[in-house]
Formats: structure tokens, sequence, C-alpha cells
């Protein structure tokens, strides 16, 4: 795996645009607007990136279409953090043997994490030749090189080859939502915690100069936009490589200076590098929003140091009582895996112990998933799967009842929310400060406003009231 950045100069993306000019120009010399279907998989940095290839793809004249029947190209930007997530995906791509089957011109295109992967690399080119475009997520930039190829060669083209990590500034973007935006801040990540792919697929960490993410959130904050989220694998390395002698508490900071009306979140924090520099920071901040994740993925000191996560559990707890001393009323999400290789009974006794400790609203639970070339798929894993899965829903449950004991707290209680939908029930859709989901009965013509709403009821996953009027 390749260490150094690659910091695309600008020259570089304007003819990356010149490119989309030329493929616009190639698709209008045939009948009929062209349509994109963009499927996303996993985590919101994918989400980031596509928009990214959607801000490409508006430039080459596409417009988008809700599904992939019809579609002239097809994106499908993959995880592969899961085995699931993976298998998933290949079962869509074997599904759009069919659309292709109707649609003879459709251009078929695989990117994001899985297609680093060399086994995944090798199945899509022997098992599924329909595919036509596949690039790992450090070519994004290079996106309308390596579709004009495919265009104008009629053969397929697979850019998945070890390259060095990129920083590429000046990607048009054309975003989902008009109230939250996503900002990436950094790509990759240095922890090569044991059961990771992440850092094998993405490379390694590398930050964005601080003056390119202030600009790109001043620009966000000045078209409206209410609730922006910083992402980096793990934002607080943010600027180490920079040289710069910035931090991410700093960029903090910065960010919350800027001038508008909208809450400040990030994600995902690492135990490792959190501390009282960052939690001071947070409750400084008048924008930054008052939920923290972070994650412990087991409370077995042990098992931990099997995952080279670099943090105890006593360490983690100590930050949780550092957190709260500071910030009482944080809204505190997690992430554990049950059935690590080598967890004994006792030290996922002691997870659950830990989940009773400090009480998170929400946990996002896994059960662990092998990920080729990482070392944990290398471990001795005598526990039974069938142990394993009970242990995985006696953890879900009791986490359920906590999360509906913490929600019940909020019944008859006034907040502010920033309401960004509405359901298919036709009741509004919105999130507190602390991230919380909120149904309310309420006008729609409050959608992109922030509203009080009293809370009347809860449930183990949202809040239930109405629009307070005045």
């Amino acid at each position: 795996m390749l260490r150094q950045t690659l910091t695309i100069a600008p020259a570089e993306i304007a003819r990356q645009l010149a490119l989309c000019d030329q493929i616009r120009a190639l698709l209008d010399q045939r009948p009929g607007q062209k349509l994109a279907y963009v499927d996303t998989y996993g985590c919101q940095q994918n989400e980031a990136d596509s928009e990214r290839l959607r801000g490409y793809l508006a430039r080459m004249g596409y417009a988008f279409s809700p599904t992939e029947e019809g579609a002239d190209l097809v994106l499908l930007n993959t995880c592969a953090i899961r085995e699931h997530a993976e298998q998933r995906v290949f079962g869509n791509v074997g599904a759009l043997t069919h659309t292709k089957r109707r649609h003879p011109e459709q251009v078929i295109c695989l990117c994001g994490c899985m297609a680093r992967q060399d086994h995944v690399a090798q199945r899509l080119r022997q098992s599924f030749p329909h595919v036509d475009l596949v690039f790992g997520p450090q070519l994004l930039w290079q996106f309308p090189q390596l579709l004009l190829d495919r265009l104008t060669s009629g053969k397929r083209v697979f850019a998945t080859e070890d390259v060095p990590g990129a920083v590429a500034e000046g990607i048009p973007v054309v975003r989902q939502n008009r109230q939250k935006a996503w900002v990436s801040i950094m790509y990759g990540c240095n922890n090569f915690c044991t059961y990771c792919i992440v850092p094998y697929v993405r490379g390694r960490e590398r930050s964005r100069r601080p003056e390119d993410i202030l600009a790109e959130v001043r620009e966000l904050a000045q078209a409206g936009y209410q609730d922006i989220t910083l992402l980096g694998q793990n934002v607080n390395s943010y600027g180490k490589d920079l040289g710069l002698g910035v931090d991410f508490a700093w960029l903090l900071e910065q960010v919350n200076a800027i001038p508008g009306e909208f809450l400040i979140r990030f994600m995902t924090s690492h135990p490792k590098d959190a501390g009282a520099r960052l939690f001071d920071t947070m409750a400084a901040c008048e924008k930054v929003a008052p939920v923290l994740h972070l994650p412990f993925q087991s409370g077995s000191s042990r098992v931990l140091q099997a995952m080279h996560r670099g943090y105890t559990r006593e360490h983690y707890l100590s930050l949780v009582d550092e957190l709260r001393a500071r910030i009482p009323e944080i809204v505190l999400t997690s992430d554990v895996i049950v059935g690590f290789p080598g967890e004994t009974q006792e030290e996922f006794e002691q997870t659950m112990s830990l989940i009773e400790t400090v009480r998170y609203d929400a946990l996002f639970t896994f059960l662990f998933s092998p990920r080729r070339g990482t070392p944990a798929e290398r471990m001795p894993d005598p526990m039974p799967k069938e142990q394993k899965s009970a242990n995985f829903q006696r953890l879900l449950q009791r986490q359920n009842e906590i999360s509906w004991e913490k929600h019940q707290r909020y019944v008859g209680g006034i907040y502010r929310c920033l309401v960004d939908g509405q359901g298919t029930d036709g009741r509004l859709t919105a999130r507190t400060d602390g991230g919380r989901l909120v149904h309310l009965a309420g006008d729609p013509g409050c959608i992109g406003t922030w509203q009080n709403a009293r809370i009347t009821e809860a449930s183990t996953w949202a809040l239930f009231g109405d629009v307070v009027e005045g």
C-alpha cells in the first residue's frame, strides 16, 4: 500500500472538466436526454463521494434517474466494510444484466471501496461481463477520463491498481439535500484496526488544507445550509500530515466563527485521539451540536488490544466522564462489534456492563464480519456462531430498552428541531440538535426551517410531537 499523498493540481481538474464537456458533446450526438442513476452504499464518506460523481455527471449533461431502468449510465458506489454489504452489491450488479439486455447501450460503472480489492476486481472481470468501468476511491477525481476511455474505445476499463491517495479540490458537487451537507475534511486512515479494511482500500490519512475546507463551509452557509457534517475516518487526526500546526479542535473553532445559522456535526472520532481539548472546544462553540459518535467496539481491554484500538476500557470510560462533565446534555452514540475472534463469554459480558455504565442514546451494532486481507481474518475464533448470534440479540435488546428509556425523558419537553422533510404518512420529519429523529404534526411549509417541537410520545427509534406555534 502506497504511503504518499498525491495533490491534484488545479490544471488537472480543469482538464477533467474539459473532458466532461467533451463527453457532453459526444452524448449530444445521440437523441434524447441522457440519464444517470447513482446508487450509494455504506458510509457518509461514500455519500460525499457520490455528490462529486454527480457533479461530474451533471457537467457531462446527464440528468438523474430515480431507478436503473432506462438509465443510460448506472454507477454503483460501493462499501467493503462488511461481507453482507459486498454480497448485496454483487446481487444488485447481477440483476443489472436484465436492464442492460433491455438497454444494450447502458454503461455500468462500479467504484468505491469494493473496487480496490483484488478479489472483487477479478470476480467482476470473470463473472460480470456487463460491467463496463471499475475504479477505486483514489481515482474518483479521474472519473471523466476513465468514462471517456470507455465511451470511445468500447472496451471495459479497470482502474483498480494501488495508487497514491489523492486530495483534489475543484470537483463540482451536486448535493442531494438543501438543508444538510457533508464536508470531507480528510481521507483515508492510519489506524489499521485488525478487523478493518478501510486503510487498505482508501489509503493513508491525508487532510485537506484548512482554507479549502473553510471556503466550502462558507459557501454552504451563504447558500442557506443549516446542518453541516465534517467527515473523516478519524477527524481527531486532522492536520497531523499538513505540518501547519493545526488540529481538529482548531478547525472546529474556525468553522464555528463562520457567519450563519447552522449546526456543525462531525464523525467519526477515535477514542485514542479524543480528549479534553476536543470536549472543551465542543462546549465553547455554540454551533457545534451536542452529540458525539465515539466508537468503543468492545468492553474488554484484551479484545481492544487484539483489535489494535489504542485504548483500554478504563481510558474509554474516563473519556465519557470527562465529556459529560463538560457537556451534561450530550447525546452519545457508538459502534460495537460482537463476536470478534477469540472473544470469550466473559469478555462479552464486559461489553454488556459497559453499555449499562455509559447508557448510550443509540448503538450501531455489528456481528464480526471477517474481511479478506485483514489480520483478524487469520485469528483463531472458537466461539460458535450460535453463541455469537445469541449474544448479539441480547445486546440489541438491552440497548433498545436503554434507547426507549432515554427517549421517554423527552416527552413533555420543547426542543429546537430542523424540519427536513415529510414522511409517507404526511407527518414532517425533523432532527433535534442532538440528532434525534422527530415525527411532527405541522405545516409542510415548515420544511427547511428551525421549529420548536413539543414532544408528546417516544419510541425506541424516534420522538413524536407537534410544532409549537410562535
